[in-house]
């Protein structure tokens, strides 16, 4: 249940992430609230999956779900590039983070 917890924090830091973009700078009343509850509750239910993963798998994970995520929606919601070195980065992440997975 734990990851399962952890796949959900890591999936509303994608939200947040790419939500930062529509809050110009946070003028924007709703999507600066969605940003603001996606973050909350992200650091929430990561916090819940600290209780029984290791805080180091738990936090690596959390950002790579993050980070690769945040890539591949700007690339399809916001239009920026995507080119090679960029995927074998993204591949990079998600074999560390199917790593710690499988060890922990």
């Amino acid at each position: 249940m734990a990851w399962i917890i952890l796949l959900l924090a890591g999936l509303l830091e994608v939200g947040w992430a790419v939500g930062l973009k529509y809050t110009e700078g946070f003028s924007r009343l709703w999507p600066s609230v969605w940003v603001g509850l996606s973050m909350l509750l992200s650091v929430g239910l990561l916090s819940i999956a600290m209780k029984s993963l290791p805080a180091g798998t738990a936090y690596a994970v959390w950002t790579g779900i993050g980070a690769a995520g945040t890539v591949i929606l700007g690339a399809a919601l916001l239009g920026e590039p995507l080119g090679i070195g960029r995927v074998v980065c993204l591949a990079l992440i998600l074999c560390g983070v199917i790593g710690l997975k499988l060890v922990s």
